[in-house]
């Protein structure tokens, strides 16, 4: 049996401001470390805000600050730390240095996984200003096969569907609007009911670029339980997760070998 302790920061953001954001949230991490988390998630564009369509973002080089952080958080803790940042892709064209909103998974030797957005978010702009990701990228990570998605991405069932049988665990770092706030806690269910696996949303609180923003984080188990919850306060959602509980409910439930 495998077990894994997470930690779903559901934080704040200082706008557009990476140090303070590094500031607030280095605490954070290592009290959830301290609590015995192998994973922590922060939330989508956690150092700036979802601030693509503003005019002066400024975007960072891969391995830039943001995801040095990250790396830096994960080797100090000997944990797995991650969160989404705008980062340009490498060999990019000088004319088009558009980043791609990138989700940095890093490990506590240096490992760095990357997944870049395969949806912008339309609606608000982003696909104008934010270069699409075209992999989908699952990783085993502490002996879970970790899939990795951000946001907008939750709302295209397809490509959850397609990872699902060699996937334990969808990490899903957001900053989804108050507005539509029950679409986020229907969808991150129903993403772990239909593929039988474990979901970690994890959203913003606060507000930012004129959008209020009420977390509702969740860690969700494959049978669709709510393992841990917040709503519209700063908080960690720390969860056990097992390999062991998800290998018996597919295997009583036989689902997933009957999709077409």
């Amino acid at each position: 049996m495998t077990t894994l302790r997470v930690a779903a920061i559901q934080h704040d953001i200082v706008w557009n401001d990476p140090a303070a954001n590094f500031a607030r949230l280095a605490p954070t991490i290592a009290g959830a470390a301290a609590q015995g988390a192998g994973l922590v998630v922060l939330t989508e564009t956690f150092s700036t805000g979802f601030g693509f369509s503003e005019t002066g973002f400024s975007a960072e080089p891969e391995g830039g600050p943001s995801s040095q952080f990250l790396a830096d958080q994960a080797r100090a803790h000997g944990i797995w730390v991650g969160g989404s940042c705008p980062e340009v892709v490498p060999g990019a064209p000088a004319d088009d240095q558009r980043p791609s909103n990138t989700f940095v998974l890093a490990g506590p030797d240096g490992t760095q996984h990357r997944y870049r957005k395969i949806h912008p978010f339309s609606y608000a702009g982003e696909d104008a200003v934010v270069r699409a990701g075209t992999e989908l990228v699952t990783v085993e990570v502490a002996g879970f096969r970790m899939s990795m998605f951000i946001c907008y991405d939750l709302r295209f069932a397809d490509e959850f569907w397609q990872l699902a049988p060699a996937t334990d665990l969808y990490l899903v770092p957001a900053n989804w609007p108050e507005a539509r706030r029950e679409h986020w806690i229907a969808l991150l269910k129903a993403r772990a009911i239909e593929n039988q696996a474990y979901v970690i949303g994890v959203n913003r609180v606060g507000e930012g670029g004129g959008l209020a923003y009420s977390g509702d984080s969740r860690v969700i188990d494959p049978l669709g339980a709510e393992l841990a919850t917040a709503s519209r306060t700063e908080s960690v959602l720390l969860a056990d997760l097992s390999t062991d509980h998800l290998a018996a409910v597919r295997d009583r439930f036989r689902f997933l070998q009957d999709r077409r």
